[in-house]
């Protein structure tokens, strides 16, 4: 290979896709990121346009050859990461038949207590305990029971991440990691369970999926030469398997052996840690086998709504007085709102926030669960608010850790990534709930680093992902716990989690008379 080496990650996330190219050691050399749009038709309901994905994807593409400056014959490897579990219908050309039904869609939650009835032992991969909307047979259970004559049409059922690469390909194939983590896949006792689909009534959907499931960072196919002329860049680039966002994040974090666990943020939480053993735990999700790194099993834990929350309370409800104060500090919206919220006392003075606004996704695995603001005077202000719902994220994440630990899973490091990891304020609120002390790597779009690490693996450039690791991730800070905050923070947790119990019923009850005010 000449000097120069270049890698390129596509990261498709919940509201934009992001492109970058990164040199042999893991230096961002060029990033370019694109909007598209999320629909909401119902409450709990998330769509989106493929042809979006698409579109926004080639104009990424363009703007890295034009304005990049690199010699796009040094590109030697291409590899994406999609949200998951987002599931598409195509005809036999694989043209999409609907909107996406994108990850954060609960709408299927009738069908997923039904699923989570089946006797199949595939079912630990939930723990034993409730099966999650947002996976893919309750979505395709749904469309098959409220669209059928377009499920009929339905030649394939595939993958975001599938999708994106046949129609950088021409070749249809899965990810095991997306398969596994979402699809109930098992590589380690043949493949996909059978009796299991059979069971819920989905028997004919594996004939719907894709045939070839591939590792990550092996090689899928070549760039078309269609897409070539579309983009400028050479035909022949070497396309590489990769999967789901925050799994991908864990290799760019180099979250890749047992006592490293990955804490990716964004528009949702993820916290997903390497175990040599296949343990399985009520409440949270795992271990899937094989799933990023061979031999290993994965544990995750994971919230819906964290950064989507705060994004939503600063478009829907901060004041045009707000903004423009920010602007006359010099600061951004966030920052703003952040300096404020730093003055105020843990606990918000009173507040909990229980942030789901989609449903809980674990511990609870409840689908029917919604969003609370509890504790609301006359005295508290936005950012008061604002605070809550940073510390009630926390809380959540917190939730989440005291399951870990019960099933004997203790991290050591814990190493963030994403959204949240730009505010000061939030790391540390979130350092001192957990009293665990924070890594933040030198590249915080870890995503889009381990789609350029799979790509310089897969393309032969290091010998494996291991010692790829070793070249291209590098942590940069470290954030202490304030252990006397944390003793603070204990009753607000508590409290955050006696919340749920208490309001559960209520919860469900609404949730169900919408849903049938919908139907009519």
């Amino acid at each position: 290979m000449g000097k120069e080496n270049y890698f390129i990650g596509f990261d498709f996330g919940t509201e934009s896709v992001r492109g970058a190219v990164f040199d042999q050691n893991g230096v961002l050399r060029y990033e370019k990121y694109v909007e598209y749009p999320t629909y909401f038709p119902a409450p709990g309901w998330a769509e989106q346009k493929p042809d979006e994905w698409w579109e926004s994807f080639i104009v990424v593409v363009r703007d890295i050859v034009k304005n990049s400056g690199l010699d796009c014959r040094y590109f030697n490897g291409i590899t994406i990461d999609t949200t998951s579990c987002s599931v598409v219908f195509l005809d036999k050309d694989f043209t999409p038949l609907r909107n996406a039904i994108i990850w954060m869609d609960v709408r299927s939650h009738s069908q997923a207590e039904r699923i989570a009835r089946a006797k199949s032992d595939i079912l630990r991969y939930n723990g034993f305990g409730s099966v999650s909307a947002e996976w893919m047979p309750c979505k395709a259970l749904w469309v098959k029971e409220n669209e059928p004559d377009l499920y009929k049409n339905t030649k394939y059922v595939c993958e975001f991440q599938d999708y994106i690469n046949y129609r950088l390909t021409g070749k249809y194939v899965g990810s095991i990691n997306n398969t596994t983590v979402r699809w109930y896949y098992d590589p380690r006792n043949g493949g996909w369970p059978v009796d299991f689909y059979r069971e819920i009534g989905l028997s004919e959907v594996i004939d719907k999926f894709p045939e070839r499931i591939l590792p990550l960072g092996s090689e899928i196919g070549k760039l078309s030469s269609d897409v070539s002329k579309e983009t400028g860049l050479p035909s022949g680039i070497p396309i590489l398997q990769g999967g789901a966002d925050a799994y991908i994040a864990m290799v760019g974090l180099g979250a890749i052996k047992p006592g490293k666990l990955a804490f990716i943020t964004g528009s949702s939480h993820l916290m997903l840690g390497h175990t040599d053993k296949g343990f399985f735990q009520k409440g949270i999700f795992g271990a899937f086998p094989d799933c990023v790194m061979p031999g290993y099993f994965v544990v995750e834990g994971a919230q819906i709504s964290t950064g989507s929350v705060l994004k939503w309370f600063k478009d829907q409800f901060v004041s045009k007085d707000i903004e423009t104060s920010a602007r006359k500090d010099g600061s951004t919206l966030y920052d703003y709102m952040s300096k404020k919220a730093e003055k105020i006392d843990i606990g918000s003075e009173g507040l909990i926030v229980l942030n789901y606004w989609q449903g809980n996704r674990n511990p609870l695995v409840d689908s029917k669960a919604r969003g609370v603001i509890l504790g609301l005077s006359l005295k508290h202000t936005p950012f008061h608010i604002y605070r809550a719902i940073m510390e009630g994220v926390s809380y959540g994440t917190e939730h989440i850790m005291r399951y870990f630990k019960k099933a004997g899973f203790e991290p050591e490091e814990i190493i963030a990534c994403g959204g949240a990891t730009k505010s000061t304020l939030w790391m540390q609120i979130q350092s001192d709930v957990l009293g665990l002390p924070i890594l933040l790597t030198e590249e915080s779009n870890a995503p889009l680093l381990g789609d350029a690490i799979l790509a310089a693996v897969g393309s032969g450039f290091y010998s494996s992902i291991g010692n790829a690791v070793e070249r291209m991730v590098r942590i940069k800070e470290k954030i202490v716990p304030d252990l006397k905050n944390t003793e603070k923070y204990k009753f607000y947790v508590e409290k955050y989690i006696a919340t749920y119990p208490a309001l559960k019923d209520i919860m469900h009850e609404i949730v169900d008379y919408e849903h049938k005010k919908n139907k009519k």
